[in-house]
């Protein structure tokens, strides 16, 4: 069967009240692409990679001029008006109250911020060359060191080499600045390598996603991969016929993608089996969500001899509103 023919056979028509295109997508052979699509393919990648770290270093950026803001009025209050310790507990709880998402507003995290701003009293220095790398980072300067210039010299090394925090102090412990020398110049450097383990900490930085507004997203996100794993994990495991076909199985109806969580086939049962995990709580839509899976894997995938699709859908608690 030719290639046009394959992707004509998978195309089938739904009727919901409005018909569709249901499709299962099948992207075309690297025979059938142009010579010069490898080096177009990698070009486009470089770019995402490249402006993706710049995003997110943006945003890292923000944050530590935040909380260098932030340290910088407590100094200021407690030096003019003689402010004590609990006015950090009262302004902690104050602040968790109106963002209640965020977890950088600890009394601990406070009086971090009051001595990072205490310790760089210029701004200008803070934005141009601390805030490229992490809160994480500069606490463990702060930590760490006691000379402003040589936490200068290690945030830049930070960069240019992609230290992670614990590489970063390990290198301090380790005196790295009197092994190779140390000589300053004035963070040229201002994207970390794309792969490097500063880059891979700050994409995962708590703090960063709590000031983003993205925390219970991201949260939510990964407990469902976690239960998603586990019961792939736990399904196999039962061995009586389970045969693991695909996970975010990808499907299109019209123009919109859905992915299906896991797909498995029934070797005894002789079926597939549709399996959606939703973290949050039920909701009705997700029956119409599911039917809808069983129905399109029935039209695309199901063979003459098959039993009806299964679906089983996961929630982790019952409830009747959405």
């Amino acid at each position: 069967m030719s290639e046009n023919k394959l992707q004509n056979s998978k195309r089938k028509r739904m009727d919901n009240g409005k018909n569709k295109d249901v499709i299962m997508p099948s992207p075309p052979s690297s025979s059938e692409l142009p010579d010069d699509y490898a080096s177009f393919l990698l070009n486009i990648k470089e770019k995402v990679r490249t402006e993706r770290l710049k995003a997110v270093l943006s945003a890292n950026s923000a944050l530590v001029m935040v909380y260098w803001e932030i340290g910088h009025s407590i100094l200021q209050k407690q030096k003019e008006k003689g402010w004590g310790a609990k006015v950090i507990d009262r302004l902690s709880a104050d602040l968790k109250k109106s963002f209640s998402d965020m977890n950088g507003f600890s009394p601990r995290n406070l009086k971090y911020m009051r001595k990072f701003a205490e310790n760089w009293t210029e701004k200008e220095i803070v934005q141009a060359n601390l805030a490229q790398i992490s809160w994480y980072h500069n606490l463990a300067l702060l930590e760490k060191l006691n000379d402003n210039e040589l936490r200068l010299w290690y945030a830049q090394k930070t960069i240019e080499d992609g230290w992670s925090r614990n590489v970063l102090v390990f290198q301090i412990e380790t005196t790295l600045h009197k092994r190779i020398g140390q000589t300053a110049n004035n963070f040229e450097i201002t994207l970390p390598p794309k792969d490097s383990d500063m880059a891979n900490q700050i994409f995962k930085d708590p703090y960063l996603f709590d000031f983003l507004g993205t925390t219970e997203v991201r949260k939510e996100a990964e407990l469902e991969k976690k239960l998603i794993d586990h019961l792939e994990k736990f399904l196999l495991e039962l061995g009586q016929g389970f045969a693991f076909v695909g996970r975010q199985f990808h499907i299109e109806v019209g123009e919109e993608d859905f992915y299906i969580d896991m797909l498995f086939y029934h070797l005894k049962l002789r079926c597939f089996v549709v399996v959606e995990l939703k973290a949050g709580k039920f909701c009705p839509g997700h029956i119409s969500q599911l039917t809808m899976y069983m129905n399109i894997v029935d039209d695309l995938l199901r063979n003459p001899d098959d039993k009806p699709t299964i679906g089983l859908l996961l929630v982790r608690k019952e409830s009747y509103s959405c």
